[in-house]
């Protein structure tokens, strides 16, 4: 049984308040395991790197563009009120004229409302691509950002876009709390967040609920490398009613299977078999939240 929310397959977000939890190690092996036809997206638009382990064969290549200002010279009186504007410094006046730094442009479209000449108009300009792939079960959608573009949340907006409704979603999103983490977020039914059992970790998977649940998202936990609990992760999760959905011992054999480009899943039957209980948990968990809104 596939869970289903807001008229569609459940898209789960796989999240952490760092990196090097494990995140996409856990966002692989899901997918895997699954039980279903599964989309998993790439929403680490910055570093995507799931397709090093899925191979996948490439179906179709999309350009993500967004409007860039482009000044007309002839027309351009150098007022400065387009740059007075501009937070971004995605275009400023130099006294006689405008200039334009794609790089640090937002598309807002705020300039050209500004300009009294009419001297500014609006161009495509590509800042990522939308990979789609084929693996076994799993349909892969990559977003991938242009080197030197700094607005990384329209590209996570172009991979949302790509998702089909009639199949469940696991969304990799970049490590940490920041704008991209938001625009992966919101895209989500439920969050699984991965920490280990570290100062570092419990401090930022605090970070990372407070996150989720700004978001009104319900959440649970992985940990990762779990052993010897030091720092009180198992008392702050029951505290906070948050249920720790699975623990993965601190095996030297995943980092090798993974290092490999391999799946630890797939090589090691007991991690399948875990990953197997992870996705029937993680459904159950989305049916509840589906229930509770119904």
């Amino acid at each position: 049984m596939v869970a289903k929310t807001h008229g569609r397959a459940a898209r789960i977000a796989i999240a952490s308040g760092k990196g090097g939890t494990g995140k996409t190690t856990v966002s692989l092996n899901l997918a895997a395991m699954f039980g279903a036809p599964v989309q998993l997206a790439d929403c680490d638009v910055e570093e995507p790197n799931l397709n090093l382990f899925l191979r996948c064969e490439q179906l179709t290549s999309t350009p993500v563009t967004m409007l860039i200002p482009e000044v007309d010279a002839n027309r351009c009186t150098g007022c400065g009120a387009c740059g007075e504007l501009c937070q971004f410094r995605g275009i400023v006046s130099l006294g006689t004229r405008a200039l334009v730094f794609p790089e640090l442009c937002h598309g807002c479209g705020g300039c050209i409302r500004v300009c009294p000449s009419g001297a500014i108009s609006e161009n495509p300009h590509q800042i990522g691509t939308i990979s789609v792939g084929q693996s076994r079960t799993i349909r892969l959608v990559e977003g991938r950002l242009e080197v030197g573009v700094s607005s990384v949340s329209p590209v996570i907006r172009a991979v949302h876009q790509q998702l089909r409704d009639d199949m469940p979603a696991i969304l990799d999103a970049p490590p940490g709390t920041s704008c991209p983490v938001t625009a992966t977020l919101l895209g989500a039914d439920y969050v699984l967040l991965v920490t280990d059992p570290t100062p570092f970790g419990l401090h930022d998977l605090k970070l990372a609920v407070a996150t989720a649940r700004t978001l009104n998202l319900p959440c649970g936990v992985v940990i990762n490398r779990a052993g010897e609990d030091q720092v009180g992760l198992y008392q702050y999760c029951q505290a906070e009613a948050l249920p720790v959905l699975l623990s993965l011992p601190d095996d030297r054999q995943i980092a090798e299977i993974t290092s490999r480009g391999d799946l630890v899943a797939h090589v090691l039957p007991e991690y399948g078999l875990m990953f197997t209980e992870l996705a029937d948990k993680l459904q159950q968990e989305v049916l509840k939240v589906a229930g509770g809104r119904a």
